[in-house]
């Protein structure tokens, strides 16, 4: 391996943290959710890391369902847009897919689709989010023509949460009073419970949980949570230190020269950018571990390369291991600096960074 820009992948810590969710309510099952990519870790190699402990895996659309069974990939995988167009239905029907189903036109495509053997769907509420989702008013009557369709076997009912990461807000209690107002007579399985509320809303977990985030370490919460603070890192990104300089005084560093140091200063250049994947609105302040120390970046991040302060690091050299997120720097904290979430620093990871499976 020549560029040392890395991705190191903890499978044993990712394993810690589906089982962490699965302990939440043992009784019940748990959907590991890997669309993305799982969320940009490498869905095949999580699926296989997986596949021993795993009740079902979940992505978002059938292409990365194809990609999971040509992999071998056996268990159960839910679509968690379900279907786009009733070509996929064959497919699906064929394949041990679970389907989910958001709209009274998808029920219409459903019934006149004749199919190898029936299919297993997961019915979507809207209960507040307005994304996806049948609404309240018509969901029991959708449920009662699934169940009448002899194209379809288990129907699962399902919501998702638009807050539950925020605890401070009512509105996860108000969409699990709209779900249950509904569903208390409909006799079967269900799933409300992503990370947050696997975490944070006991009264949210039903038959199936929806783990994601929290399956890769990070937290969807800004302050600690019993749970989240259990959680393991399972990606560590890294790189080294390529070039030095000493700058002084009123020296710019970068494009457009937004870090002018006001001391003596020395700089290191690290092999990462966002062709990288690391996001080129990080400012300047941003934390990094430079041989386990935190330092900061400073300047813009640009395609190939970005600097990081090296002043108060005297060992510090060409070679030195850069770490921007990972075991000792939480994806989260470093979220907060770029303005941004711990989803879209891991799903951004390019293929020029080499993935390291542990």
């Amino acid at each position: 391996m020549a560029r040392a820009a890395a991705a190191t992948i903890n499978l044993n810590a990712l394993r810690h943290n589906y089982l962490l969710a699965k302990n939440a309510s043992p009784e019940n099952n748990a959907v590991a959710i890997i669309k993305a990519d799982a969320y940009g870790h490498g869905a095949i190699k999580v699926a296989h890391a997986l596949a021993d402990i795993a009740d079902a895996f979940g992505v978002a659309c059938i292409e990365e369902a194809v990609e999971l069974r040509d992999a071998g990939i056996t268990l159960p995988i839910l679509l968690l847009e379900g279907f786009f167009t009733s070509d996929e239905l064959n497919y699906i029907s064929q394949n041990n897919l679970w389907c989910t189903v958001h709209s009274i036109d998808q029920i219409k495509i459903i019934a006149d689709t004749q199919l190898p053997k029936p299919i297993n769907i997961w019915l979507k509420m809207d209960s507040g989010m307005h994304r996806l989702g049948i609404q309240p008013d018509q969901y029991e009557a959708a449920f009662k023509e699934l169940k009448s369709l002899p194209q379809v076997a288990e129907v699962v009912l399902m919501s998702h949460f638009a807050s539950a990461d925020e605890l401070q807000k009512s509105s996860t209690d108000e969409q699990i009073r709209c779900f249950d107002a509904i569903t208390s007579k409909l006799d079967a399985p269900k799933s409300l419970a992503n990370s947050a509320g696997t975490m944070a809303h006991p009264d949210a977990i039903r038959s199936w949980q929806r783990p994601g985030i929290m399956l890769y370490g990070a937290t969807p919460f800004s302050k600690p949570q019993k749970i989240a603070d259990k959680l393991q890192p399972v990606m560590s990104l890294t790189s080294e230190v390529i070039a030095v300089r000493d700058l002084k005084p009123g020296d710019a560093v970068g494009y457009g020269g937004t870090w002018v140091c006001d001391k003596p200063s020395k700089v290191g250049t690290v092999a990462m950018g966002y062709a990288d994947g690391y996001p080129r609105h990080a400012r300047n302040g941003t934390p990094v571990l430079v041989n386990g120390k935190r330092t900061q970046i400073i300047g813009r991040v640009s395609m190939d390369m970005l600097a990081v302060d090296l002043t108060d690091l005297p060992d510090a050299g060409v070679g030195s291991q850069v770490e921007f997120w990972g075991d000792n720097l939480k994806a989260s904290e470093v979220a907060t600096y770029c303005d941004t979430i711990p989803y879209t620093l891991f799903t951004g990871i390019t293929r020029r960074v080499h993935k390291i499976y542990i």
